[in-house]
């Protein structure tokens, strides 16, 4: 199989067809999810919850990308591998250029994920000046969790609503490469997924952005704590873990995932 790369993401967003994306942080489970057909490996900042045991994604440090995003690396052969730049590693243009350098050189990255809207604009068109790909994060923010006073739907009301698309569009003007919408009404995720020309990626998001990606243990079954509501167990009548990643996968083609009673 040919590598994954974003021309491949735009090309199937154009076709209409869906993209399948989980979180990755190991060699193990870097294989299984491609041999399910997984197009895009997320090293998340969620590691810090589901493997460190953290009540969030602060704490995690930009070693710990590393070291994760490089087991994953090591066993990847055609998926495109995303990371997430932590909390307070992009705080200037400067700084986020030279943790995307460590996460690429060190890591193995193809492209970087950083959260924020407008904010952010500047350190976007900076890390692509300097060929670094870029992916956007807007809705729920799991970074701003204390500024947004817990976990929230974002984007309810009209104003709030206006102001995710126009940043949205000028995330793709500054040239993000690839967008996440995270807990945001399945009608708005709906809509700037059909504004953006790049890819749109949902979680929480309802079923018509152009793919999915759900936590690797949520969607097991075998996180510590409740899933969210956007969540479903696919290991659940599988029976395996490879015939779970298989299920999801197929769900997320066929659109059966996510239904309306994993959305808001």
């Amino acid at each position: 199989m040919s590598d994954i790369t974003i021309a491949t993401l735009d090309r199937m967003k154009k076709q209409g067809e869906k993209i399948a994306v989980l979180t990755c942080y190991d060699a193990s489970f870097a294989r299984l999810l491609e041999d399910a057909g997984v197009e895009v490996l997320l090293v998340g900042d969620s590691l810090g919850m589901v493997i460190q045991g953290q009540e969030s994604t602060l704490p995690v440090r930009v070693d710990d990308m590393v070291y994760h995003s490089r087991n994953v690396a090591r066993a990847r052969r055609h998926a495109l591998m995303v990371v997430d730049m932590p909390f307070m590693s992009y705080s200037s243009a400067a700084q986020a250029l030279d943790t995307a350098g460590r996460l690429m050189k060190e890591g193995g990255a193809h492209m970087v994920k950083l959260e924020g809207g407008t904010t952010q604009l500047e350190t976007v068109r900076h890390l692509v000046a300097h060929a670094v790909p870029v992916c956007a994060h807007l809705g729920l923010l799991p970074q701003s969790v204390h500024k947004l006073g817990g976990y929230r739907v974002q984007g309810r009301d009209g104003e709030s609503a206006r102001i995710m698309k126009e940043e949205a569009l000028a995330l793709q003007e500054a040239g993000a490469q690839m967008l996440v919408l995270e807990c945001v009404p399945a009608a708005l995720a709906g809509e700037i997924s059909r504004l953006l020309d790049i890819p749109v990626i949902g979680i929480g998001a309802g079923p018509d952005c152009d793919g999915q990606v759900l936590v690797l243990y949520d969607m097991l079954g075998i996180a510590a704590d409740a899933p969210p509501r956007f969540v479903k167990n696919f290991l659940t009548g599988a029976g395996t873990i490879p015939g779970a990643l298989a299920a999801y996968v197929r769900a997320v083609k066929e659109g059966g995932f996510p239904g309306p009673e994993h959305g808001f």
